[in-house]
């Protein structure tokens, strides 16, 4: 039920209303063939440059020629990289690193800016892409991800073709390296400058974990849970683990390690708790609290007995 007092926009209406970030959308993924998820992230940067004053962004990039807009999703995945990055300060970032960003936008915006107030970036960026790119975005998603399959699966077919012509009387010919179906890397976009493992020893599990709960009733597997935030964060996902049931019990909760505790306040976007759809069942995640065991008692008291009994 929608709260009193507020209005939901329709699908249809809030896609025609990012009409022009959705075409910008599917120039990255379908003419310039860039992964869905950091091109998501990408207009999710864009947009939240416009929100923080530099105006018209995505309508100055729309036209121009493809290499270009190639050239500025690199760059704006280089800011994204400094925002995302505990390590980065803005001394330590060059300011000639984004010069077709500063074309465009006619400014002196450059890495040192997404260092500086890369906390408010974090939070913007968050509510960007759960509010506004997931919903606006995501049917163009789906489909660049089919066509990226079925590519893959097509240049697989005439790979075999091709080798069953040069070699008739071989049955089964093992394709190179190359020519095998991609697994789907990782995006670059990582919540942290240091590999996952160089994290995990500097931060206890504890404090980079998530806690997820579900609606009993509403069965969320755990393909599903990873396939969400993995789409939608990217690879912030350390190890997942849900609650232990027996085979026809359903999973009330799970534990979501995440690489770095940036992941947590990206992810919660600074709220103690949040709340997503994941294939239309209801799911709420927060800051994994771990039980502390209790100290234990203190030993009572000594009794002792009345001097007047005489013992």
């Amino acid at each position: 039920m929608v709260p009193r007092g507020t209005y939901f926009v329709p699908d249809q209406q809030f896609n025609m209303f990012h009409n022009i970030d959705r075409e910008l959308y599917a120039v990255l993924v379908m003419n310039l063939c860039r992964d869905p998820v950091e091109s998501l992230h990408c207009i999710a940067l864009w947009l939240w440059l416009e929100r923080v004053g530099f105006k018209k962004v995505v309508t100055k990039l729309l036209p121009l020629p493809r290499v270009l807009v190639n050239e500025l999703a690199d760059e704006a995945l280089a800011c994204l990289g400094v925002i995302h990055s505990e390590k980065v300060s803005p001394l330590s970032t060059r300011r000639n690193d984004t010069p077709l960003m500063q074309r465009l936008i006619d400014s002196e915006l450059a890495l040192p800016f997404f260092a500086k107030h890369r906390l408010i970036a974090v939070r913007g960026l968050a509510k960007l892409v759960n509010e506004v790119c997931m919903r606006a975005l995501k049917d163009i998603m789906q489909q660049a991800v089919e066509r990226k399959a079925h590519q893959s699966l097509a240049d697989l077919s005439l790979y075999h073709q091709q080798q069953q012509r040069q070699h008739p009387r071989q049955v089964q010919v093992q394709p190179p390296l190359a020519a095998r179906v991609p697994t789907p890397a990782p995006p670059r976009v990582q919540f942290g400058s240091l590999p996952a493992a160089a994290q995990t020893n500097e931060v206890h599990p504890d404090d980079r974990t998530i806690f997820v709960t579900f609606s009993k009733g509403y069965l969320v597997h755990e393909w599903e849970v990873r396939e969400f935030f993995t789409r939608l964060y990217g690879n912030c996902i350390e190890s997942l683990h849900m609650q232990d049931v027996m085979p026809n019990e359903q999973p009330l909760f799970a534990r979501i390690v995440c690489h770095s505790p940036a992941a947590i306040e990206y992810i919660l976007n600074g709220n103690v708790k949040a709340k997503f759809t994941i294939n239309g069942k209801h799911v709420w995640a927060r800051k994994f609290v771990p039980k502390r065991p209790k100290p234990p008692a203190p030993p009572p008291p000594p009794f002792n007995l009345p001097v007047s009994l005489g013992i």
